[in-house]
């Protein structure tokens, strides 16, 4: 099955329609299945192409490096972006000015790699928004250099106490009395397997579901949590469960080597050494406050539960996806306690962190887009408040067209997987002719209102109106069911 391209300008019958507002898109192309696709793929797959394709226009495979530096020299930052951005040069240069392998001049060669990915829009895309992940990777990697004069008081006893105060017993040393090899692969598959993959995935999906511009929040909320986290466990180290196991109370000092703790019987049962040599060579040794890990699946947990709050039909039981997210985070907190790697109150301040970064670099727009802009998300019709002033019936759902272009056609919306950037020339199969002299009535309009202006006439015509609109929304539904608050359904009900 051949994908379709066309660049502005372009039409064809089998071809895809234009998308001239489309971002990071100089071209105006787009990439779409051709008609006659829905004719031998599956519904669900046709629509995971469609939107994958969608996703696939906001890019941008231009290697134009003046470009580049001509929206730098156009660029205004503002003084959250040039905090953010000064801060992360503080941390890549005291990573740089501590690191000891590789030598000098050799780890020069780190910041002229990651510079030059900035110099060309292809890569720049993906570099520039993950600039917290790297931030967060190489202060990790070059903590292990810091001069252990430097460095604060190792605390041993702290967290143990808190945990016993606070929770009444020591709940990490509870869980690991009840080994067993069974538990032990239970634990070690998201710990130590999922755990490393997930974010790649959650990422992917988040671009090709979610409204644009939600990797970027994904990518600063995921690194600045790491990176503080990280500055956390450096500015106050503390032991973690396998230390009181294996040593007592006793001081601790920076030339201790890690353990790799319950994951030592993965490599036990496998006949391997691979975590025993990870863990014992690990760059942050005492840094069991916070929990990354835990940050990490509360993180992830979030923006899925935001983004994909959906319900799941199996056969006449309605599963809601979030339970599946906090499934695996609350699964995962289990492991890294059954596993001696953290006790529960790192776990607490690692959830804390990941709620605190979420909510803070979560967006006005994207809040907007997921609770009021259905282009983004047709897999369901939008509740009632949402509806267009009843004498304004152009600003409804997908009918306010650009400048110098027609209404967009709802099926055009449906045929490019529910892509917010879609043509604004073609019908419902890309003749512009099908769109001449037609109307679209594309949202149900409320009855209510009787002000002057008010397009509703007669009874018959309003019943009508009504009949259109629920049969166009129909066709926008995805495969999956968004779920709906309580509120909102009594609200619809009630309208």
């Amino acid at each position: 099955m051949a994908v379709a391209y066309s660049a502005a300008g372009a039409s064809s019958a089998t071809g895809p329609r234009l998308a001239s507002g489309a971002p990071n898109n100089p071209n105006g192309a787009v990439f779409q299945l051709p008609p006659k696709a829905r004719l031998y793929l599956p519904g669900w797959l046709h629509y995971l192409l469609s939107r994958i394709l969608a996703a696939a226009t906001r890019l941008t495979f231009s290697t134009s490096v003046s470009e580049n530096l001509d929206r730098f020299r156009a660029w205004s930052p503002s003084i959250g972006e040039r905090f953010k951005y000064g801060f992360l040069l503080f941390i890549a240069v005291f990573s740089l000015l501590i690191m000891e392998s590789p030598a000098f001049p050799y780890k020069l060669i780190i910041p002229a790699l990651y510079g030059t990915t900035l110099l060309f829009p292809v890569t720049s895309q993906f570099f520039l928004p993950a600039a917290p992940i790297f931030a967060w990777l190489i202060l990790f990697y070059s903590s292990k250099y810091i001069p252990a004069s430097l460095r604060p008081h190792i605390w041993v006893s702290v967290l143990p106490t808190l945990e016993t105060i606070w929770y009444g017993a020591n709940i990490s040393d509870i869980l690991t009395q009840f080994g067993h090899p069974i538990l032990d692969v239970l634990a070690w598959m998201p710990y130590g397997v999922i755990h490393f993959a997930a974010p790649f995935f959650v990422a992917a999906f988040l671009f090709t579901f979610a409204p644009p511009g939600t990797v970027k929040v994904f990518g600063q909320a995921f690194g600045f949590m790491m990176l503080i986290g990280v500055m956390i466990q450096i500015v106050f180290p503390c032991a973690p469960p396998w230390y009181e196991l294996r040593e007592g109370l006793i001081p601790a000092n920076y030339g201790m080597r890690g353990s790799s703790a319950g994951l030592a019987r993965i490599d036990a049962l496998f006949h391997g050494h691979g975590y025993t040599l990870t863990f014992s060579s690990a760059p942050v040794v005492f840094g069991a406050f916070p929990s990354l890990h835990a940050g990490n699946a509360t993180m992830k947990a979030l923006f899925c539960s935001y983004f994909f709050p959906l319900a799941v039909k199996v056969g006449r039981l309605r599963i809601d996806t979030r339970i599946f997210y906090w499934t695996y985070c609350f699964w995962l907190y289990w492991c890294t306690m059954y596993l001696m790697h953290h006790y529960l109150i790192d776990l607490v301040a690692g959830a804390c962190l990941a709620t605190v970064c979420f909510y803070f670099f979560l967006t006005d727009e994207l809040r907007e887009a997921m609770e009021q802009q259905y282009p983004y998300r047709n897999s369901a019709p939008a509740p009632p408040s949402a509806a267009p002033p009843s004498n304004r019936p152009d600003q409804g759902f997908a009918s306010t067209a650009a400048a110098g272009q027609g209404s967009i056609a709802l099926d055009t919306l449906r045929s490019n997987g529910g892509a917010p950037y879609v043509s604004g020339q073609g019908g419902a199969n890309g003749d512009e002719e099908s769109q001449k002299g037609k109307p679209e009535v594309i949202f149900s309009i409320d009855d209510s209102a009787t002000d002057n202006g008010d397009i509703a006439g007669s009874t018959a015509d309003e019943d009508k109106r009504r009949k259109d609109a629920a049969a166009l929304l129909a066709r926008t539904k995805s495969p999956l069911q968004r779920v709906r608050s309580p509120a909102v359904e009594r609200m619809r009900e009630d309208a």
